[in-house]
């Protein structure tokens, strides 16, 4: 029988890992199925209710120099202005602390994982990974049209960048991380779940019948075919109009709870 929460292991991530021809590489211990951003340490849980929804947000313990953009509570808000029909079976909201090594291999404001293992429960998840406020955020000078578009969000968001003969140099100022992971980042993997959610849930009617399940298995294999440019356009749609709304209406910005 078809499962929504099958253990696809290239779900949210890219298909064939990162780093291949790089001997620094992320490692899983010997035997443990679970991806790098499953293995929580020293953590606590915090469950929401917000639209009626349940929400069971993760907070992993920082280690030094390294801190949460945003907290629980601004998360909550903006969620909240997020239309609950985009909620899905989205479950977990995990704000993470990632490794040094992950830092240099796979460093991400944020990442959704459509099927994400927490004590033995598997829901869809959005992860904001912790900022080591000792980097820097650098940003290449040859850049193709996408990064430029996110260069000129950045800056947006308010990051200053000085430049370099190679590169461009921001410090990670909490204020300015806070801007990008809250109203940007949040909303931006909403999106992607959005995408996911109107192409293998709203696209179909009458589920539940035994015989449903191979159509829905293949609009999710053609979901993850989709290619990854189209995937971030849609996510970045979605996010844009979400902030430019919120703007209008004078809910956004807000100070930090």
């Amino acid at each position: 029988m078809y499962s929504p929460t099958r253990r696809n292991r290239n779900i949210g991530t890219e298909n064939q890992g990162y780093g291949q021809n790089n001997k620094l590489t992320i490692s899983s211990p010997y035997g443990d199925l679970k991806t790098f951003y499953e293995r929580l340490t020293h953590y606590r849980k915090e469950i929401r209710v917000i639209n009626n929804h349940e929400f069971i947000f993760i907070i992993e313990e920082n280690r030094e120099n390294s801190i949460h953009s945003c907290s629980v509570n601004d998360i909550q808000k903006i969620i909240e202005l997020i239309p609950p029909k985009d909620y899905g079976d989205l479950k977990f909201i995990i704000l993470r602390q990632p490794k040094r090594k992950e830092e240099i291999l796979s460093p991400v404001w944020g990442r959704l994982i459509y099927s994400y293992e927490f004590e033995n429960e598997y829901f869809p998840a959005v992860i904001l990974d912790a900022i080591d406020t000792e980097k820097k955020l650098i940003w290449s000078k040859k850049q193709t049209v996408e990064d430029q578009r996110e260069f000129a969000r950045l800056k947006t968001d308010g990051h200053t960048f000085s430049d370099t003969k190679r590169n461009f140099i921001a410090e990670f100022k909490p204020e300015f991380t806070r801007n990008t992971q809250l109203y940007r980042t949040l909303p931006h993997e909403f999106g992607h779940y959005v995408h996911y959610l109107e192409i293998v849930e709203r696209s179909g009617e009458n589920f539940g019948r035994e015989e449903d399940y191979d159509e829905k298995e293949k609009r999710m294999d053609f979901y993850f075919s989709i290619p990854k440019s189209e995937k971030e356009k849609f996510a970045h749609t979605y996010a844009d109009a979400l902030k430019a709304k919120l703007i209008d209406e004078s809910k956004i910005p807000f100070d930090p709870s």
